[in-house]
């Protein structure tokens, strides 16, 4: 880590968050800049959304305050390519314009941002509404975390389709399978926002196309605001009894058994999905009871399930 960076980081500790403030107007920027460190925010300006484009790809702020309206790149590009990236997607984004018109505001909404205010901004108005999004962004990361921790291959995209947030079981999947970012950005947007246009259920699947490797994506849930939950399925991974055989002293009928006790299906079920008696699937049970060292079905199938949930 260079010092500069050191030092940065030193600076931003201790703050109420870091507010990224875009704005071509100095008067503007100045008037923003006092108030947000009077209430105890660390303050970093741009003129224009390149700048504000490399400000946040260094330093990822807490917070965005954008002008709608800017020479070369407006404000709603500008957001469109923020959320476009997936480490900054996450970062509300605040516009503040002097145009009023439900069009723009509308437009705002659109391109990612989670609120608009008119100029003259409010102060007061304006760190009621930052302090709110900045409360929802740090739940949302906490929850984030719940999940990485859970080692499931789930990822968040909006309603666009472009990821927002990946578990690092989803991101080593995507390597896996030979997925770049730039495929990330186009291919995979493109097919989600087509399905999600469809508006699927939960638990309803998509299988990914131009891809060698076989992916499906399935869908957990809708979130608040415009955040789909979605679960990444890998083509290559055994099966749920092939698993069980992996781990377990069984055959390979046993282990279709087995699975099938873990979902809670009786001996008659199994015999109907496995074309076969119930009679027979007794004989099978008991001797999975007898290599299990296990006396009732329950237990054997808490056993299966301890296999079947590992990142199911």
């Amino acid at each position: 880590m260079s010092h500069a960076t050191q030092t940065a980081e030193v600076t931003l500790q201790g703050t109420r968050g870091i507010v990224l403030v875009v704005d071509d107007s100095p008067d503007s920027l100045s008037m923003l800049n006092a108030a947000l460190e009077q209430q105890g925010y660390t303050v970093l300006i741009a003129l224009e959304g390149r700048q504000a484009l490399a400000i946040a790809g260094k330093i990822s702020p807490d917070i965005i305050l954008l002008d709608a309206i800017m020479p070369t790149l407006d404000g709603f590009e500008t957001c469109r390519l923020l959320k476009a990236e997936p480490r900054l997607a996450d970062i509300p984004v605040i516009f503040m314009t002097g145009l009023s018109d439900t069009q723009s505001i509308v437009r705002g909404l659109d391109a990612g941002g989670v609120d608009y205010l008119t100029k003259p901004v409010n102060i007061d108005e304006l760190v009621a509404r930052m302090r709110v999004h900045l409360a929802n962004a740090h739940l949302k990361q906490s929850a984030q975390l719940a999940l990485d921790s859970t080692g499931q291959h789930l990822f968040t995209v909006n309603n666009r389709g472009v990821m927002q947030w990946a578990t690092p079981q989803a991101r080593a999947l995507l390597q896996r399978a030979g997925v770049t970012e730039a495929w990330l950005a186009e291919e995979l947007a493109g097919q989600l926002r087509h399905w999600l246009a469809f508006t699927p259920a939960a638990g309803q699947a998509l299988r990914l196309q131009a891809l060698d490797y076989p992916l499906e994506v399935k869908l957990v849930e809708r979130t608040d605001g415009d955040g789909i939950l979605l679960k990444l399925l890998d083509g290559k991974a055994p099966t749920g009894a092939q698993k069980l055989r992996v781990h377990l002293p069984v055959t390979e009928r046993e282990s279709e058994v087995l699975y099938w006790i873990g979902n809670g299906k009786t001996n008659r079920e199994i015999g109907q999905i496995l074309d076969t008696s119930p009679r027979t699937v007794n004989k099978h049970l008991e001797q999975i009871f007898r290599k299990l060292e296990v006396d009732n079905r329950t237990s054997a199938a808490a056993i299966a399930l301890r296999f079947l949930l590992d990142d199911d």
